[in-house]
């Protein structure tokens, strides 16, 4: 098999994926935007052949790659990245090069909150109101209709950018004083906590892993307000979320993929879906998947695109690991060694963060893990308590 794997270098953990599809023997090519010396040595090892290309946002350039890469290797067998920002080059290099997976029309139905409100509302998966909306008259109509406040956000974004709510409409003229930079949606804001479900999906679209995480705040309210975000790992997946996880999955016809869907629990104890994103859970939750399971999902992933049986894989999630955020710019009541000293054997991991990272999940995480829920909610508050 020969796989194209798009900025191999980050998020800086995926490194993981090369080296568990070269241990079954594929032929991994890269194609990034990093010099080839610059990257780690297991990624550097791993990859036969790495193609720099200066600019990923570049498709001609990326198109060139492909090409000179099956000219020299003959015909490719798989194109991913498992990065949200590339789904939209990988799915054309797919038309391309006749290569299986996710299609361009896949991904204007699945990537766009548009269309995923198409897939949801087929299915008869409970989700929020949505409309397109492209000036105040058409944001006020609808709020008219459902009530403020609203939630404006991209058709097709990632994470929180460029999102913002709006609660009446003074409100609305105000966010909309000029043109929107690209086509957005509104719904209703809703009050609910995010909890997520996430997995892979193999050949036959059969789920062969899945695990559920809560985080305790919206990205929304994290990027605009500057909090410390903190989430982790459940235990046990809620029924009633399983179901529904198991509905979206089917009703977008996922195979051989990650994926990571977002549901709001409301104060009644319903789920409704926000999103699905087809990638894995974002920052450092695949490590956290390991810990929490004592697993390697990225060999589970390897051995899912290569077709190789499953069938003996088993897990229980036997610990709640958790990623807590801090921010330079915040003073904290605890030091980082009284952290590491309260922690103990707890503390997983203390990183740095990329800069990709810090509006979201702050400029350093603290990873630990715990076998009781309330022995990590306390190493949280502990952590990000703040000085008077």
């Amino acid at each position: 098999m020969n796989f194209v794997f798009i900025s191999p270098h980050f998020p800086p953990q995926y490194f993981h994926f090369i080296t568990a599809l070269r241990e079954r023997g594929v032929t991994v090519l890269g194609i990034g935007d990093a010099p080839f010396d610059s990257l780690r040595s297991e990624l550097r090892e791993s990859l036969r052949e790495y193609f720099l290309v200066p600019n990923l946002h570049d498709e001609d350039a990326l198109t060139r790659a492909a090409g000179y890469l099956t000219w020299k290797h003959g015909r490719i067998h798989r194109i991913d990245s498992l990065n949200e920002s590339w789904l939209e080059v990988e799915a054309r290099l797919r038309e391309d090069f006749h290569v299986p997976g996710l299609q361009p029309s896949d991904i204007h139905r699945l990537r766009s909150k548009s269309g995923m409100a198409e897939v949801f509302h087929a299915a008869g998966v409970p989700h929020p109101d949505l409309i397109r909306v492209r000036d105040a008259t058409q944001v006020k109509a609808f709020a008219a209709k459902v009530g403020y406040p609203l939630v404006l956000k991209p058709d097709v974004g990632v994470g929180a950018a460029h999102t913002f709510k709006v609660a009446s409409d003074a409100e609305v003229d105000a966010a909309l004083a000029h043109p929107l930079p690209t086509s957005y949606v509104a719904q209703p804001f809703v009050r609910g906590t995010i909890v997520t479900y996430d997995g892979i999906v193999d050949r036959h679209g059969v789920i062969v892993f899945n695990l559920s995480h809560q985080y305790s705040d919206g990205g929304m309210e994290t990027v605009l307000e500057k909090r410390d975000i903190s989430f982790w790992s459940l235990q046990e997946i809620p029924p009633a979320l399983d179901v529904l996880g198991r509905e979206v999955v089917a009703a977008c016809g996922l195979r051989e993929r990650w994926f990571h869907l977002e549901f709001f629990r409301l104060p009644d104890g319903r789920f409704i879906v926000l999103e699905v994103n087809l990638r894995p859970p974002g920052g450092f939750i695949t490590d956290m998947m390991n810990y929490t399971c004592d697993i390697d999902v990225y060999r589970l992933w390897a051995r899912v695109v290569t077709g190789d049986p499953v069938a003996d894989f088993r897990y229980t999630p036997r610990y709640h690991v958790c990623h807590s955020a801090r921010r330079k710019s915040r003073r904290y009541k605890h030091s980082h060694k009284q952290v590491v000293d309260r922690l103990g054997s707890s503390l997983l991991i203390h990183q740095e963060l990329p800069p990709i990272y810090h509006s979201l999940m702050g400029e350093e995480m603290y990873l630990t893990r715990h076998p009781d829920l309330d022995a990590m909610h306390e190493a949280v508050r502990f952590i990000q308590a703040t000085a008077p």
